[in-house]
C-alpha cells in the first residue's frame, strides 16, 4: 500500500482577475473577467497529487464564513482526505490575483483562517503525520507551524518538500531539515540576497542552488519558468531540466502543480532527473488552464502529454 502524501498548508478562495496586462504600482486600468477558483497553496498541491491518483490529506483551516465549507467540499470532491481540515471562527483565507494576458500575475494573501494554524494543531494530527511519505509544505502558514511540522519531520524520517512561497528569508535550522527545497525565481532572488531585478539564468541557478544546499536542503529545485527547473541533489547531479513550450494562459498554480508531480513521482520511485521531468509535464498543462485547483491535470492526461512530447 502506498504511503499517502500530507499537505500542511493554506486552503484559499482565490479572487481572479484578467486584464490586458498586470497593473503597475498606482495604476487603475479595467479587467476583462472576474472569477472565483479554490485555492491555497496548500490545498492547490493536495489536489494536484489527488489529480495525479496518489493517496493525499490535507492538515490546515478553513473559516466559518461563507467562503470555508464550500473550501472543504472542494478538497473532498478531488480526492483529497479533509478530516484534518479544521472550521475555525473568523474569515477564510484569500487570495486577490490579477493575471495578464501573457499568463503574467501578482498576488495578495490575505491568511484569515490560515493563520490560526498552529503547533498544537500539528501535535494532534501527529497520527497523520507519522504515516506520511512524503510531507508538503508552503509558507502561507505562521512559521513557528512550519518549523513544528519539520522538526516533526525529521525526528520521524519523513521527507519534507518545501515550497518557500510568499518568498522570505527562513531560519538556519528550518533549512537544515528540508529533504527538497522549490524555490521560483522571485523566491530564489530573495533567499540567496540576489538584486531583486537581476535575472535568474542558468549560471545564475547553479551558482544559487549550491549555495542552497550549504544550508542543509538535500535537495534543490528551481523553478525557472519558461527556461525551465535547475536540478541539485545531494549525490551530485547538477542539471537543467528544459521546460515544454505550450501557450500560457494563466500561470497561478503552475509552482504547486509542479510540487505535486514532483512529490507523487519521487514516490512513485523515479529518479530525481526523471521526477523534475514529470513535475514540469505536470506544471505545463497547468498553464494552458485558468484557475489554480481546475488547471491540475490527471495522471493519464500527463502521460498522454509526454507521449506527445518525444
Amino acid at each position: 500500500m502506498r504511503k499517502p502524501i500530507v499537505v500542511v498548508g493554506s486552503i484559499n478562495l482565490d479572487l481572479v482577475a484578467t486584464a490586458d496586462h498586470v497593473p503597475l504600482p498606482g495604476e487603475t486600468i479595467i479587467g476583462k473577467v472576474f472569477r472565483t477558483f479554490h485555492g491555497g497553496k496548500g490545498a492547490n498541491q493536495a489536489v494536484g497529487v489527488a489529480k495525479l491518483g496518489h493517496p493525499v490529506s490535507m492538515l490546515g483551516n478553513v473559516g466559518d464564513d461563507s467562503f470555508g465549507s464550500a473550501l472543504k467540499t472542494a478538497l473532498r470532491q478531488a480526492g483529497v482526505a479533509t478530516h484534518s481540515v479544521r472550521t475555525v471562527k473568523g474569515s477564510s483565507g484569500v487570495a486577490l490575483i490579477n493575471i495578464g494576458s501573457d499568463g503574467q500575475n501578482n498576488i495578495v494573501v490575505v491568511p484569515g483562517a490560515n493563520g490560526k494554524l498552529l503547533p498544537k494543531d500539528i501535535a494532534a494530527h501527529s497520527a497523520l503525520l507519522r504515516k506520511a511519505g512524503m510531507i508538503l509544505a508552503q509558507l502561507e502558514i505562521p512559521l513557528i507551524t512550519l518549523e513544528t511540522v519539520a522538526a516533526f519531520a525529521h525526528r520521524h524520517k519523513i521527507p519534507l518538500m518545501l515550497d518557500p512561497a510568499p518568498a522570505r528569508e527562513l531560519p538556519k535550522g528550518l533549512l537544515q531539515v528540508v529533504a527538497w527545497i522549490t524555490p521560483n525565481e522571485s523566491e530564489t532572488r530573495i533567499l540567496c540576497a540576489l538584486p531583486p531585478t537581476e535575472p535568474v539564468t542558468p549560471a545564475t541557478a547553479a551558482r544559487c542552488a549550491n549555495l542552497l544546499l550549504e544550508r542543509g536542503p538535500k535537495n534543490v529545485v528551481i523553478k525557472m519558468g519558461a527556461q525551465g527547473a535547475y536540478l541539485a541533489t545531494a549525490d551530485g547531479l547538477r542539471e537543467m531540466i528544459p521546460s515544454f513550450s505550450v501557450k500560457a494562459v494563466d500561470s497561478t498554480a503552475a509552482g504547486d502543480a509542479f510540487n505535486a508531480g514532483l512529490a507523487v513521482s519521487l514516490l512513485s520511485g523515479k529518479n530525481p532527473r526523471e521526477a523534475a521531468r514529470y513535475a514540469s509535464a505536470v506544471a505545463a498543462i497547468s498553464v494552458t488552464r485558468n484557475g489554480a485547483q481546475p488547471s491540475m491535470p490527471t495522471a493519464s492526461e500527463v502521460t498522454k502529454f509526454l507521449t506527445s512530447q518525444k
